[in-house]
């Protein structure tokens, strides 16, 4: 039975605790985000007062905690390690680069779940990117964790169909749900034989860091902008401006309809509705970006953005 112990935070973390479980593999020690980010105070408060999914989720299957505030790695977290003996590390989201020292502890490997089909999306949020940049396929990627950044030899890998309609967070739920399928298989295969890893290929190697690039062009295609802001949702907003007020749409209340009106340039505004906060604009591709219930972009402006459209908003102006 192998030995293995669980870093991360989010539902990447709680879907290889899953794995694990599923796997039959003893689960030794769990470190989540939480332990690292607040003091041991702070952390005790908040799991009273307002626990994590994580939190619950290791209480209800009663799976040993790791504490320690100051990083895997510390002196501490190493001590523990090697106490713990463990047979494999899984990190699933973590934000720390985890030191060389650390990661040869475990016997058999320490590895890290990517959502992404690396070498392709490597950094911090693939789910985003690969909508904005209108991939029609992503996935997931275990890999030995090295010195670089999402860039050792591949174990196991899974692809996952981006639909039109994702945002980041549906995107997240399926990919993290075929994590936790794809790691089941892989630890019982760890278990029975050996893998040899496939290294990445870095003639076809990307890197994206955090999000960026939210402020709409409607220069660009409909397409474009309608990826935009569904990429960013749940973790922000896109955003336009008209005059010097900001806007921002929100995902799964945009549409893309061909232009039947006379307006024939890019920016121009076609369709304007203050009662469902609709604000429709003319792209690059002559193809008209429908957007309803839009917001004023700041929190305190929102409750009166009907107010702002009905009295600012008009049909013709270019944005």
């Amino acid at each position: 039975m192998l030995k293995v112990i669980i870093i991360g935070y989010g539902e990447m973390f709680t879907n290889l605790i899953a794995a694990a479980l599923d796997a039959e593999c003893k689960i030794v020690g769990v470190l989540r985000n939480e332990t690292v980010k607040y003091s041991p105070f702070i952390r005790k408060i908040k799991d009273i007062l307002c626990p994590s999914l994580e939190y619950n989720y290791i209480k209800s299957y009663n799976l040993p905690e790791i504490y320690t505030y100051r990083g895997v790695n510390s002196k501490e977290f190493k001590r523990l390690m090697l106490k713990l003996n463990p047979d494999i590390i899984l990190v699933g989201s973590w934000g720390e680069k985890i030191n060389k020292e650390i990661y040869d502890i475990p016997k058999i490997a320490s590895i890290n779940a990517h959502p992404s089909l690396l070498p392709k999306y490597r950094g911090p949020n693939p789910y985003f990117w690969v909508i904005k940049n209108q991939e029609n396929v992503t996935g997931v990627t275990f890999h030995l964790i090295d010195s670089g950044y999402d860039t050792g030899a591949i174990l196991a890998q899974e692809e996952v169909k981006i639909y039109p309609s994702d945002t980041g967070e549906t995107l997240k739920k399926r990919v993290v749900l075929t994590a936790r399928g794809v790691c089941c298989e892989l630890l019982k295969a760890l278990s029975e034989d050996i893998i040899i890893p496939l290294q990445q290929r870095e003639d076809r190697a990307s890197y994206y860091s955090y999000p960026e690039g939210l402020e709409l062009d409607f220069n660009k295609t409909a397409e474009e902008n309608d990826a935009t802001i569904r990429a960013i949702h749940p973790w922000g907003r896109a955003y336009f401006f008209h005059k010097n007020t900001p806007f921002a749409p929100k995902a799964g209340f945009t549409f893309i309809e061909e232009n039947t009106s006379l307006y024939t340039k890019s920016g121009t505004i076609t369709e304007v509705n203050s009662k469902n906060r609709t604000i429709a604009v003319l792209c690059g591709n002559n193809k008209i970006l429908k957007m309803v219930n839009v917001d004023l972009y700041n929190t305190h402006d929102r409750p009166f953005t009907k107010n702002y459209i009905k009295l600012e908003v008009r049909r013709g102006e270019e944005i």
